[in-house]
């Protein structure tokens, strides 16, 4: 999978492409009946299903039919999917590829802390003009400008944990599990296939979206984290700040004396782009309907997919940043400099110029460090 218009899409690997979505449903299928399905489709299928999907409004219904072709006379072709509905198999197969987006997500993440931390601890006397409202404001550190980042980060991290942990949707055709219990007189089977599957159970979620909601969530604070740092380094950037410069800018197609900050920007586009895609989830969560949702549950799909493929991208763009950000102490110095007296105002009302006015700043630095050593539990 790539996308011209989304560049930095590579980085996301084959998740939640089609080829990965197909292999989570045919996981799904298998957990269900404990026999290993995988051999009977594959990327060679895919043009297929997705054409026929527009029949039954998902592609879990074609691929029924096409393992059960291929399955022929042998008898799991009868037992194939009994006690289950589509929604079960996609909602299932969806948790699965979005489980796997959170795996590269909270390594991105940890490494991100590391950095961070370290950063912070570096910087902590490098005396910088804080700024509020665009304007100079008191002196600061840049190791607290860091802590800050530091703390925005654990912050997604923390709800991150919180939220991956999805739930295996097994429901049956209107989430009483009916055709189930009438066949084999228990939900064992449940159980069984959340286990082979490693996925946690709850009561069937079918029109109970929180799930994907918290998930859309976490991802949109990651991208919230980042976004944040990224706009300071792109203004940090600026020539006439010169304070920060990415370790690898990107180049201009007409000025070859630019060296863009292309990680920060891209970061900054996946920061204003989360939030729609997460409310895209809420709406649908909002309008489901009965059982089974008519069309509030589809609008989910491609929502989540483009939320997660994108979070990830941003995730590895963001830790690329970091450490290779470039740090002008010199400059950061110089124009705390320029920016005196005025700058003092605040510190000349408590009869203290001209030294350091840090406050709290190492309390403030240490908490944070302290904290990234932590793990989320």
């Amino acid at each position: 999978m790539s996308d011209l218009l989304w560049p930095g899409d590579a980085r996301s690997g084959d998740l939640f492409t089609d080829a990965s979505v197909l292999s989570a449903l045919l996981r799904v299928e298998s957990a269900w009946v404990d026999t290993d399905l995988s051999s009977l489709a594959g990327p060679d299928d895919l043009g297929f299903l997705s054409t026929a999907a527009e029949q039954g409004g998902n592609p879990v219904i074609p691929l029924l039919a096409l393992l059960r072709e291929r399955l022929g006379e042998d008898p799991l072709a009868k037992t194939l999917h009994r006690g289950l509905t589509s929604q079960d198999v996609l909602d299932t197969a969806l948790v699965l590829c979005a489980r796997d987006a959170a795996a590269r997500l909270r390594d991105e993440l940890d490494a991100q802390v590391t950095t961070l931390a370290a950063l912070a601890d570096r910087h902590r006397r490098t005396d910088m003009a804080g700024r509020t409202l665009t304007q100079h404001a008191v002196p600061i550190t840049f190791g607290l400008k860091v802590a800050g980042w530091l703390e925005g980060v654990l912050d997604a991290r923390t709800v991150l944990h919180a939220a991956a942990d999805l739930p295996a949707q097994f429901g049956g055709a209107a989430g009483s599990l009916a055709a189930l219990v009438a066949a084999e007189g228990s939900t064992d089977r449940v159980t069984a296939a959340a286990a082979r599957l490693g996925l946690p159970l709850r009561e069937p979620w079918h029109t109970s979206r929180a799930p994907f909601t918290r998930f859309g969530d976490a991802l949109v604070t990651c991208t919230d984290a980042w976004g944040r740092i990224a706009a300071d380094v792109l203004v940090g950037a600026r020539p006439e700040i010169g304070e920060l410069r990415e370790g690898r800018g990107g180049g201009s197609s007409a000025m070859p004396n630019k060296q863009n900050p292309v990680l920060s920007v891209l970061l900054r586009r996946a920061a204003l782009a989360g939030p729609p895609l997460a409310a895209t989830l809420h709406t649908a969560a909002a309008t489901m309907v009965d059982e089974r949702a008519d069309g509030a549950w589809h609008l989910e799909w491609p929502a989540l997919r483009t939320l997660a493929r994108r979070t990830v991208a941003a995730a590895s763009q963001a830790t690329e940043l970091l450490r290779g950000l470039r740090v002008d102490e010199a400059r950061m110095a110089a124009t705390l400099a320029a920016a005196r007296p005025g700058i003092e105002a605040e510190q000349r009302e408590y009869e203290t110029p001209g030294g350091p006015y840090r406050g709290a700043t190492d309390e403030i630095i240490d908490a944070a460090v302290k904290r990234a050593e932590e793990r989320p539990c």
